[in-house]
């Protein structure tokens, strides 16, 4: 599988200090559009200042002139072309071409359509742009949450990665192993991630690992999400003049009782038949034969699943080098894909897709290889 965070003590105590950094430098602050601008931001390039984009003014966040001023970083810039219907190829035009022509769109728009909104930051950059209703589940509560049951279960943390949109925590744990050939053994396990950006669910599923290789395997349809959506985040504060500050003093009671359900969340996929459904499926997928020519299916696959040029070499590779030609072969060399991918977050997609070759119906699988 694709490793990530570690370091001399291992992927637990590098995402722990990590996590910790982070808890230091994360604010929320909930307000009104009506006391929100865009403005130019500028860094420091070779002793110049130049344009690099925009930034997020809050009125009512500081001292005077009374604003803090956030830059936006990429998933932010995407919820605000979002947010505000400015197509998002116009949006990255003006943000690197004329940067006041977009903050006049966005300003535009904003005070023409005021609503309360939520901006997410963190080391001083506006991280996310979200709803007022979107509830922030973080990061650290959720390791807090999650990493005593799987160590209750005896799983070992094999790779753990905080993205600038997910947080991905794998373990595995090999007191539950299943044969699905002879000499290919895979084990169960559990995949958590997470987003405090709004770029998806809190989602605790069930994983697995192939021990020849150590490929890597999520199965999306084990496991349960719980999404970011709560009260309105008002506190009773007025929202109408001022951006207010959120801090970890101001959550309900309440996230006490979601982050039990959460642990238990972890104990339930690690204890249900989920896992012998799994390795049946694994297994029959083993008995389906490739017998068409693996470059063309390889290219079907590329075409059906959207798959870069690269990806679509690095798949029939593995698939040749392993010889195992069926639908588990295919698999395996997507999966194996994977752990050479340069972004934790595709790695983890293709790890998905596995599984989504696994569970392909009959009737594509015998399109996909079929000669022709």
């Amino acid at each position: 599988m694709r490793k990530g965070i570690d370091g001399d003590r291992g992927p637990v105590v590098a995402l722990a200090e990590k996590l910790e950094q982070q808890r230091e430098s994360i604010n929320d602050y909930t307000g009104s559009t009506k006391n929100l601008s865009a403005i130019n931001h500028f860094v420091d390039k070779d002793g110049s200042m130049e344009p690099d984009g925009i930034a997020l003014a809050l009125v009512g966040t500081g001292p005077a002139p009374n604003a803090l001023v956030f830059p936006t970083n990429r998933i932010c810039d995407g919820q605000i072309a979002a947010r505000l219907k400015i197509p998002k190829p116009y949006y990255d035009r003006m943000r690197s071409d004329s940067p006041d022509l977009l903050c006049n769109n966005v300003n535009h728009w904003m005070q023409a359509e005021q609503a309360n909104r939520m901006v997410r930051t963190m080391d001083g950059t506006a991280r996310a742009f979200l709803s007022d209703r979107y509830r922030p589940l973080d990061n650290y509560d959720l390791a807090q949450a999650v990493l005593p049951p799987m160590i209750e279960a005896g799983c070992e943390v094999k790779s753990c990665e905080i993205t600038d949109s997910r947080m991905y925590i794998k373990a595995v744990t090999y007191e539950r192993q299943a044969e699905i050939k002879k000499g290919d053994v895979v084990a169960a396990g559990i995949m958590v991630s997470n987003s405090e950006v709004g770029q998806g669910s809190l989602f605790a599923g069930l994983y697995t690992e192939r021990l020849v290789c150590t490929n890597g395997m999520v199965h999306n349809d084990f496991g349960q999400r719980k999404y970011h959506v709560g009260r309105k985040q008002t506190g009773g504060l007025d929202l109408t003049n001022a951006w207010e500050m959120f801090t970890s003093k101001t959550k309900d009671l309440s996230d006490r009782a979601f982050w039990a359900q959460v642990s238990d969340t972890v104990r339930g996929v690690l204890s249900e038949d989920g896992f012998d459904t799994v390795v049946e499926s694994m297994r029959e997928a083993s008995e389906q034969r490739i017998d068409s020519d693996p470059f063309k299916l390889v290219e079907k696959t590329q075409k059906k699943y959207k798959l870069n040029d690269g990806e679509k070499t690095d798949i029939l590779q593995h698939l040749l080098q392993g010889g195992e030609m069926s639908k588990w072969g295919l698999a395996n060399a997507v999966t194996r894909t994977a752990e050479d991918a340069k972004e934790y977050d595709r790695a983890t997609e293709l790890e998905s897709l596995g599984w989504n070759i696994v569970e392909m119906p009959q009737r594509d699988w015998s399109s996909l290889t079929a000669v022709a």
